[in-house]
This record gives C-alpha cells, sequence and structure tokens, in this order.
C-alpha cells in the first residue's frame, strides 16, 4: 500500500492501479531463511495480541484513511476487529457502523497493527490466509518509522485485491521509483490459491537486493544498481512491519464492493525474522 504523506509511527497510504506491479523485475529464485532461531518471532500462540510486539493504528479514522478507503480501523481490546483465535492471528473487516469517538462516517471496520519495533535486512517469513471477495485488500506491508513519503520508501510484500483472486503483488517505492512518476519496481504473481488457503509470504532484504516470494520461490527482485543515492535506495535503515485489510478505495474498491461477503478475515499463523548481521 503506497504512503502518500509524511509518517511518523502513523503511516497512510495510496494506491494507483493502473501502474501497480511492474513486470520487469520477475525472477524465478529460491528463497529460505537463513539457519538458526529467529531473532524476532510471534507465533501467535497466546489469548491475545501482545502489545510488546504490535500497536494499533487508528490515526486517519476521523480525517479518513488515503486511496479513499472505506474502512475505520478499530483500535487495541476490540477483538471483533482483531484477535487471536486457535493460534493464529485474525484480522477481520465487518460490514458495520464504527461506534469509536473517532469515527468518520466510515460503514465498515477492520484493524491495521505495526510492529513496535523496526526491523531490517534479514529474511521475513509470514503465512497467511487472505480473505477473497469485491473490495476486499488485504496488506503485508513495511514503512520506516519516520521519514516523508516516498522518499522514506516502502517495501510491499504481499497485496492483494479481492477482485483479482488469483493474483498477488509485490512492489517497491522510493522518490525515484513510484506510482506517482509511474516508475515504481515490482511484480505479480497468479496463484490458484491466493485466497482462502495458507501461503508463506516472504521478504528477503540485503543491502544490494530486496527479493520477495511465496513458499520458498522469489518472484520479484529488484537490486540496490540505480544512480541516486537515497532516491533510488532508501532501504538501508530499519522499517516497521504493518498487516492490515483495507476496504474499497481506488484499487482495491475499483471493481465495487460486495456486501454480502462480510465479515471478511485475513489470518496470520506466524510473523518470523532473521536479522542478518
Amino acid at each position: 500500500m503506497l504512503a502518500t504523506i509524511a509518517f511518523a509511527a502513523t503511516a497512510q497510504a495510496q494506491e494507483t492501479p493502473a501502474t501497480l506491479g511492474a513486470s520487469n523485475h520477475a525472477v524465478d529464485v529460491a528463497i529460505a531463511p537463513p539457519g538458526g532461531s529467529p531473532t524476532f518471532a510471534d507465533e501467535f500462540s497466546g489469548k491475545r495480541i501482545d502489545p510488546a510486539n504490535w500497536r494499533f493504528d487508528t490515526s486517519r479514522n476521523r480525517a479518513g484513511w488515503y486511496n479513499n478507503e472505506r474502512q475505520y480501523y478499530a483500535p487495541a481490546n476490540t477483538p471483533a476487529n482483531a484477535r487471536v483465535e486457535k493460534g493464529a492471528l485474525v484480522i477481520e473487516a465487518r460490514r458495520e457502523t464504527p461506534k469509536g469517538p473517532d469515527a468518520g462516517g466510515q460503514a465498515y471496520t477492520s484493524a491495521r497493527i505495526v510492529s513496535t519495533r523496526p526491523m531490517g535486512y534479514g529474511f521475513y517469513d509470514i503465512r497467511a490466509k487472505l480473505p477473497c471477495g469485491r473490495g476486499i485488500w488485504p496488506a503485508l506491508w513495511m514503512l520506516p518509522p519516520n521519514g516523508t513519503w516516498p522518499a522514506g520508501g516502502e517495501i510491499d510484500i504481499l497485496e492483494l485485491v479481492g477482485y483479482e483472486p488469483g493474483l498477488v503483488h509485490a512492489t517497491l517505492h522510493s522518490a525515484a521509483f513510484n506510482h506517482a512518476r509511474g516508475t515504481q519496481r515490482g511484480g505479480s504473481l497468479k496463484m490458484r490459491t491466493a485466497c482462502g488457503e495458507w501461503h508463506r509470504y516472504q521478504l528477503d532484504w540485503k543491502p544490494d537486493s530486496i527479493t520477495i516470494g511465496v513458499d520458498g520461490r522469489g518472484y520479484m527482485r529488484v537490486d540496490n544498481d540505480q544512480p541516486g543515492g537515497q532516491a533510488a535506495w532508501p532501504f538501508d535503515r530499519p522499517f516497521n512491519l504493518i498487516m492490515n485489510v483495507a476496504v474499497g478505495g481506488d484499487w482495491g474498491g475499483k471493481m465495487g464492493i460486495d456486501d454480502t461477503r462480510f465479515p471478511q478475515s485475513m489470518k496470520v499463523d506466524y510473523v518470523r525474522y532473521w536479522q542478518y548481521r
């Protein structure tokens, strides 16, 4: 999801569907986590979302979220929208009027959670099951804890729009390469079982390259080989991981919203991160 304004710990986002996911960075390579125990892992094996690991982003509820999205993001301790259930994190979008004092006229609720610690170079492995249906827009992505978009950079590990249930997207954005210029770098992967089945969404982030894949196969790689310094490659400092399910918007809602498909849930079995030294 593409951030459009200054973001501190609370990041905003915007997508432009017409130019998303340039395919000129397609690869087909094996990727795998390094040996040993992860530097960070949340297996979601407890009874609640651990506040030491995750915080809830509600910063744009009153003003409205970017992309003309239609959801209200619930605060912490709202189990209808975010909970641990049967050993998995559940982020659930619902067709309902939000009751929070910061509501901005939305007709849907969901949740957006952000890692409390930024993480940098390393291997990320997120096992998730995605929802489907017109108007649903789940994402696993990363932004730095401070800066402005697009100069600060953005890493989209996984995005799916519900009206294209067999296609996942991975994208990078920077000052020189972003959707506003039509120069963003990324790729897409056809997956018959992208919706409704478990898959491992993976990021291999190195100083000289970023590779994104599914189930041990990288399908998109961008190398740090362009002139421009930070404008071309701002991916040299830790970012925060974001997990959310948006509703509608310029891209996610391009084909409308099917209200008969709610509630819709993204489930995350685990998040694991191996830091590269």
